[in-house]
């Protein structure tokens, strides 16, 4: 089994900042690609920004600039860093990650329940 659980959303004003966490944990051979994705009400869910496993990252158009996806190998851990935030940054945000499974070393990819974060005055 492996879990993806995110934490950092909330309510923030606009021109504000939010950082999220996503930690992976279970059983976990090894770690690959870690992505943000987020889905705004009535709109499908799309890709924020990822990370490769050596450190390469991929940003949409709309968040480059402002955001800053991160991980950290030593914690299974991947981060969000969202500067300067915008009332259509409001959605909910999902932590996605490929990971690897001891048992038959397949590469799996694995989705966070989600943690919702609101841009407003």
């Amino acid at each position: 089994q492996v879990q993806l659980v995110e934490s950092g959303g909330g309510l923030v004003q606009p021109g504000g900042s939010l950082r999220l966490s996503c930690v992976v944990s279970g059983s976990i051979f090894s770690i690959y690609s870690m992505a943000w994705y987020r889905q705004a009400p009535g709109k499908q869910r799309e890709l924020v920004a990822s990370i490769t496993k050596g450190g390469r990252t991929n940003y949409a158009d709309s968040v480059k600039g402002r955001f800053t996806i991160s991980r950290d190998n030593a914690k299974n851990t991947v981060y969000l860093q969202m500067n300067s935030l915008k009332p259509e940054d409001t959605a909910d945000y999902y932590c996605n990650a490929g990971v690897q499974i001891p048992s038959t070393l397949t590469i799996n990819t694995y989705w966070g329940q989600g943690t919702q974060v609101t841009v407003s005055s």
